[in-house]
């Protein structure tokens, strides 16, 4: 369950155990950065087929380091939670932020790009509404962020093992965005053109261990505001580790991790972007485009012969 402040604000994310998180993966992530190394290679890619210069862009919550662009813009500036990630990094302007609370002024940036950070945002709403004001008119704003269906088999496994050895449920994984919503969220944020697309990555490990070690060096650890403090019960670890082999090696043992990605791309407005056309300004009848006879309702039309 959320938290809910006395100012009746739901927290979903402690965001200072995210930054935490992000602070103690730093000084390995590279050992671990498999996934934001092939998002980031994707958005490049996405960047390309955009044809367009960029000359300020924005790497908000790229502190990981393995975002570029093509071509390079002119001023690039990285954002993250994490100090200690940026303090990783060479080149470039390095801003402490948090995603929440962006510092940046209204049309600052041509470009906003994010790989793999909004999914701990507890206002996604909110965010977006701060970075499509910080973009140009007619800026882009292009992000990956972690769906519904990420780790899906972890958190069965622990609800199982959880109800089995305590009787009760605690959130083990983060609730994350679902694709329906998040056409409905840029819109709501008052981007132009927006589109949404998901990809699903699988990943294989020797055990539940081994993905949960792997998840700790990402810097993706539980970090639910509702989360038990007390921390795993051993007899319910080990009894999640036993579900999920049962439920899901193949059969070399090896248990699969499913990360889904959620791809949100939209526009600053500007007056130059296409738009819909005004109703009842076609100039082509639906009619003679089937080759049938317009007929009042109520009617029925005939094929032409």
């Amino acid at each position: 369950m959320p938290v809910r402040t006395t100012s009746d604000e739901i927290i979903l994310f402690d965001r200072k155990t995210v930054r935490r998180h992000r602070d103690r993966a730093a000084a390995t992530f590279t050992d671990h950065d498999f996934l934001h190394r092939e998002i980031a290679d994707q958005l490049t890619d996405r960047l390309r087929d955009v044809k367009r210069d960029f000359a300020i862009a924005l790497d908000l919550g790229g502190g990981h380091g393995t975002t570029t662009f093509d071509p390079n813009p002119e001023t690039m500036v990285t954002a993250d939670l994490s100090d200690r990630l940026l303090n990783r990094m060479a080149g470039g302007l390095h801003v402490s932020a948090d995603e929440e609370f962006l510092p940046f002024a209204e049309n600052a940036f041509d470009l906003i790009a994010s790989t793999l950070s909004l999914h701990w945002v507890n206002d996604l709403p909110g965010a977006l509404v701060q970075i499509r004001r910080a973009l140009k008119p007619d800026g882009l704003f292009l992000a990956a962020m972690l769906g519904g269906d990420t780790l899906i088999e972890l958190r069965r496994a622990f609800l199982e093992a959880e109800a089995e050895t305590t009787g009760g449920t605690s959130p083990h994984t983060s609730p994350v965005a679902d694709v329906a919503d998040a056409g409905a969220l840029l819109q709501r944020a008052g981007f132009a053109l927006p589109v949404i697309d998901t990809d699903t990555i699988t990943v294989t490990y020797s055990d539940m261990f081994a993905l949960m070690r792997e998840l700790r060096g990402m810097g993706e650890s539980n970090a639910v505001a509702a989360r038990s403090r007390a921390g795993l019960r051993r007899d319910t670890l080990f009894a999640a580790a036993a579900r999920y082999q049962e439920l899901y090696a193949d059969e070399d043992g090896r248990i699969p991790a499913t990360f889904q990605i959620i791809w949100m791309t939209g526009w600053a407005p500007h007056e130059t972007q296409q738009k819909p056309l005004r109703p009842g300004s076609g100039a082509t009848r639906l009619a003679d485009a089937l080759e049938t006879e317009e007929r009042a309702t109520g009617d029925k039309a005939r094929p032409e012969k």
